[in-house]
């Protein structure tokens, strides 16, 4: 039980959020502004990096991938192969990070400049 003067140390930074809950916010953040969204692999509802697969129109946009950083923060980088449209080499890598962390989620994201709504969601996160 908290006794009424630990109230006043903890602050919304101490908040952890699970990688579900980031994963709906981003579900949902992407149709509210009218693209598609869907997890193409679930992973640990608690603490699973997060793969973004970007396209616009079926056309395939880069991988961004969700890290913890040794500064203590997490980050989003650019990941994968070098040319996105590459599409084995693109399923490969993803075939790999997957038997590498079976906690990975993987999603799809398909709306206009996909890379930018990643970065205003990464903001509220």
């Amino acid at each position: 039980m908290m006794k009424t003067n630990d109230v006043d140390s903890w602050s919304v930074g101490d908040v952890r959020l699970t990688s579900r809950f980031l994963v709906d916010l981003l579900l949902r953040r992407t149709e509210s502004a009218g693209g598609f969204a869907t997890v193409l692999a679930k992973g640990d509802e608690h603490s699973g990096t997060i793969l973004v697969q970007c396209s616009e129109r079926g056309v395939t946009g880069p991988l961004l991938e969700r890290r913890f950083s040794l500064t203590g923060h997490y980050i989003w980088e650019a990941v994968g192969p070098e040319d996105p449209k590459d599409g084995e080499s693109r399923a490969n890598y993803q075939e790999r990070r997957q038997k590498a962390d079976p906690d990975l989620w993987i999603v799809e994201l398909d709306i206009a400049d996909a890379t930018q709504l990643v970065a205003e969601w990464a903001a509220l996160t």
